[in-house]
């Protein structure tokens, strides 16, 4: 119920009861209703306003109004296919949608520069630590896409920071480099993976087929979204 709907209730039966209350007739009433509706209550009437909101029924939740659109993720930078894939990875992996941004944004840049497709990136990401950008393994892989440093520190450069695969985005850009020469030297896309994850001689190709598995969940999701908002 809007709020002018609301007032017009709430007027009625108080200035029904204040006319009674005098005791005036119907031929006074007009009168009197003209001059309550043009002084008086409005005056009244804007001191509750004034106050607040302290009229019963009349507070709004903070819960139900909708966030304002600048409170959504500028995805306009992404293609429809990797904003999608964000709005899944958000629901999946309960993660803030703002903190996610930036790293998809860095795989669709670093997988146009090794021409990779940027939901491969996105599918390894998930699988090696689940968007935990901190995370850090046994073997000693940090970051999004588990990179061991003491391999790869050829491919940072001078100005990276201290702690560089700890960084998100330096971490995606360095791990879409290593899959990229992987999969160059290795001849194909599964012995690429399976030669990223360490595990070459894995003849059942298990870690392989969990990204490709990932990415198709990925690539379905926006199929999955268009079906939500029919």
């Amino acid at each position: 119920m809007s709020a002018t709907i609301s007032e017009k209730y709430l007027m009625a039966p108080v200035t029904s009861a204040f006319l009674n209350y005098l005791h005036l007739d119907v031929a006074v009433t007009g009168v009197v209703l003209v001059f309550v509706l043009a002084g008086g209550w409005a005056n009244s009437f804007a001191g509750f306003r004034s106050i607040g909101t302290a009229w019963p029924n009349r507070t709004v939740s903070a819960e139900a109004a909708p966030l304002p659109r600048g409170e959504e993720p500028a995805t306009r930078n992404l293609t429809p296919a990797m904003a999608a894939a964000l709005d899944y990875v958000v629901q999946r992996y309960r993660v803030s949608a703002e903190a996610l941004l930036p790293v998809f944004e860095a795989a669709q840049s670093a997988a146009r520069e090794r021409r990779l497709d940027p939901l491969l990136l996105i599918a390894v990401i998930s699988v090696e630590s689940r968007f935990n950008p901190f995370s850090q393994s046994s073997m000693g892989a940090q970051g999004l896409m588990q990179i061991i440093p003491r391999y790869h520190q050829d491919k940072l450069t001078s100005t990276d920071a201290e702690r560089p695969f700890l960084d998100p985005i330096i971490n995606v850009q360095v791990g879409a480099r290593i899959l990229h020469e992987a999969i160059r030297r290795q001849g194909g896309l599964m012995e690429g993976l399976q030669y990223y994850a360490g595990a070459i001689d894995d003849e059942e190709q298990a870690y392989a087929n969990k990204v490709l598995a990932e990415k198709l969940r990925l690539e379905q999701a926006p199929r999955r979204r268009d079906g939500a908002n029919a």
